[in-house]
């Protein structure tokens, strides 16, 4: 807590709990913006995999410009995107108009990416795993929170629109404070300490161990988009999943995503106090990403209220308790010279998963079943990574890499 950076650090958190709010909004509203816009499910789904289109679009350029010029104009630009967005769907009365906001949360999304992740690494370099895991805490936190509140405004025959509302004002204060009193430190500026230190220790010239950029960089970035795919799958239809195949009721099957968002937090915890006790954030993507395969599996094989509410907390837990932010900590280690650089590329991964997943999984929706089937096979596909790349850390940096510890 002593760190100088930690209020600026706080403000970027709650940017995140806020887009916690914004990756689920357009599901968790799906009834009334359906109606809205005059269509279905399927329709609001195209909405949805626009977020991944705007990700596309700017986060591998926007990345690489935030090693120039520095965390926090993106951090600024990606709050007003975030704004317009929250405030555009309400004015939206079609799936046209809709669909540019959509594309204008993903822009958002790519610029907090592209100045939040390396900001956090650098401000923290003694703790780069757990700063970016706290980041999924509040990600969660928002997802846990926004399900209970669209159910209130439901039970209480409340505008739908209090919600964005709601995000609207939160990221006004943030931006207020970021403008104002955000301090960044300067882009890479842990890289080159390392390097500093890496020198005094082997002599003159001495290098940091990096990898391979075609078998590591590869490996890297089909992780990215596997993680984000097997999490966002999952969040879009886990509430639509209980209540057509589970027959839950709509409360509780809207809980579902509560009871995820649960696990995910616990998660974060969880990984925070192993991190303190210098667990390598490479020892935490095998694990994960087998229990998540195991969640879906049994969630498919074995439908029913209490099986669904109780994988929805383990597939929260290890898919979207901070397994993606834990495999940008670790691309890291392999290429630790352009933080905004490599943020861009495993995150442009993710975004082409929030693009094309939407539009898989709005062509399957007769079928809810088949979907969770299909999350299946993406959580086995990420644990066989996640093995991969576990074999290739230790190839390169057997135990000369140490793991997390605390915010100082």
């Amino acid at each position: 807590m002593k760190n100088r950076y930690m209020p600026t650090a706080i403000s970027l958190y709650m940017n995140y709990f806020i887009h916690g709010i914004g990756v689920i909004i357009l599901a968790q509203n799906m009834a009334m913006l359906a109606t809205k816009w005059h269509t279905n499910a399927g329709g609001v789904a195209v909405v949805i995999s626009s977020l991944g289109i705007g990700r596309i679009i700017v986060l591998l350029v926007s990345g690489a410009l935030s090693d120039k010029f520095g965390r926090k104009p993106f951090v600024i630009l990606g709050i007003i995107t975030y704004m317009l967005f929250f405030g555009g769907i309400l004015m939206s009365s079609s799936i046209a108009v809709a669909y540019i906001f959509g594309i204008l949360a993903g822009i958002a999304n790519s610029f907090l990416d592209s100045g939040t992740y390396p900001a956090l690494m650098e401000m923290f370099p003694n703790a780069k795993g757990t700063a970016n895991v706290v980041l999924k805490a509040f990600i969660s936190a928002g997802q846990f929170i926004l399900p209970l509140f669209v159910s209130f405004l439901v039970a209480s025959k409340m505008w739908f629109g209090w919600s964005f509302v709601v995000a609207l004002v939160v990221l006004l204060i943030s931006l207020i404070f970021v403008i104002f009193a955000g301090k960044f430190p300067a882009p890479n500026e842990d890289a080159k300490e390392a390097e500093a230190e890496e020198e005094k220790e082997e002599g003159p010239g001495a290098k940091l161990q990096e990898g391979n950029l075609w078998i590591d960089g590869t490996l890297f970035i089909l992780y990215g988009y596997i993680s984000q795919a097997t999490f966002y799958l999952v969040s879009q239809w886990l509430s639509q999943y209980g209540a057509s195949i589970a027959h839950m009721g709509d409360t509780s099957s809207r809980a579902l995503i509560s009871y995820y968002s649960i696990g995910s937090i616990v998660c974060v915890l969880l990984t925070a106090v192993l991190a303190k006790k210098a667990v390598k954030e490479i020892q935490f993507l095998g694990v994960y990403t087998l229990l998540s395969f195991a969640s879906l599996l049994l969630m498919y094989l074995f439908p029913t209220a209490l099986i669904c509410s109780i994988m929805s907390f383990v597939v929260g837990f290890s898919a979207a308790g901070g397994v993606m932010q834990l495999g940008l900590t670790v691309m890291s280690t392999f290429f630790p010279k352009g933080k905004g650089t490599i943020t861009g590329a495993f995150y442009t991964a993710g975004s082409i998963a929030s693009f094309t997943i939407p539009l898989l999984t709005g062509a399957m929706s007769s079928n809810l079943a088949n979907i969770i089937l299909f999350d299946v096979f993406i959580a086995l596909a990420g644990f066989v990574l996640a093995v991969l790349i576990t074999i290739r850390y230790y190839k390169l940096f057997g135990k000369k890499r140490q793991g997390g510890a605390n915010l100082e």
